[in-house]
């Protein structure tokens, strides 16, 4: 089988791969939810979903940081990588011996798209489809309800000292225009710092609990008033495999408190 990844490198599938490594934590779980932990030898120290996942599977050490000598021990056939998450360095080392799929995930159409790829890979048609029709059921009722809402400012903010935010092409920008949110901050790219005295005129300040943990302890670091500032679950924003399937109802539920 020929297939390309999600950055249009070709693959080449002779068989079903046995041994699969995922280096990329909410992919892990989608892994999972299609029916391929068995198959899972090593994630990393970041995959926390779910949660037996760790102790069933070896870790490999981090997104950015991976145990080269693990992966070795392992000898997968099939490794699992994402364009953001892991680095290009990553990539190119381990494509060298071991079959890589980088994923490219901007939107829901690009998780369908990867999932549909998968499908073909490990020959999973029926868990494929089953999953996709309820992500797009989800979906379909989210754009709904969400239509009802009036749009309104924000900044989402994932770090702090430095003040950093999500600026444009990224996944949370993605699910912010979702939820009717205009990122104030969309302008910028990535994940840029930004200084808390002149932030521009907006509704709501979101504070995500991951992967900085924000709390209300940092409310008054915040130049609005605290009525105006949110902690807000960052796996919902930023999490772009099976758990968009619980997010669509917890962001509902978002912006009925806004």
């Amino acid at each position: 089988m020929e297939i390309s990844d999600q950055l249009n490198r070709p693959l080449s599938i002779s068989k079903t791969p046995q041994k699969l490594i995922c280096l990329v934590p909410s992919l892990t779980e989608l892994l999972v939810e299609l029916g391929l932990a068995y198959k899972l030898v090593g994630v990393t120290k970041f995959c926390v979903h779910p949660k037996n996942i760790r102790q069933e599977a070896q870790i490999i050490g981090g997104t950015k940081s991976v145990k080269y000598h693990k992966i070795t021990q392992l000898q997968p056939d099939f490794i699992l990588a994402n364009k953001e998450e892991n680095t290009p360095e990553i990539v190119s080392e381990l494509e060298q011996n071991y079959r890589v799929y980088v994923s490219d995930i901007s939107t829901i159409e690009d998780l369908i798209d990867l999932v549909e790829d998968l499908s073909l890979v490990f020959e999973i048609q029926t868990k494929a489809n089953d999953f996709i029709e309820l992500l797009m059921s989800k979906f379909e009722f989210f754009k709904k309800e969400i239509s009802h809402f009036p749009s309104v400012d924000v900044a989402y903010f994932i770090w702090r000292e430095p003040w950093m935010v999500a600026g444009h092409s990224n996944f949370i920008n993605y699910m912010l225009q979702l939820c009717k949110m205009n990122n104030v901050y969309r302008h910028l790219s990535r994940y840029p710092e930004v200084d808390l005295a002149n932030m521009p005129q907006l509704d709501y300040v979101l504070l995500s609990s991951e992967p900085f943990p924000f709390t209300e302890h940092n409310f008054p670091e915040i130049p609005l008033k605290s009525e105006q500032i949110k902690i807000v679950d960052g796996e919902c924003f930023s999490w772009y495999g099976s758990r968009l399937i619980a997010a669509f109802d917890y962001l509902l539920k978002l912006r009925n408190s806004l």
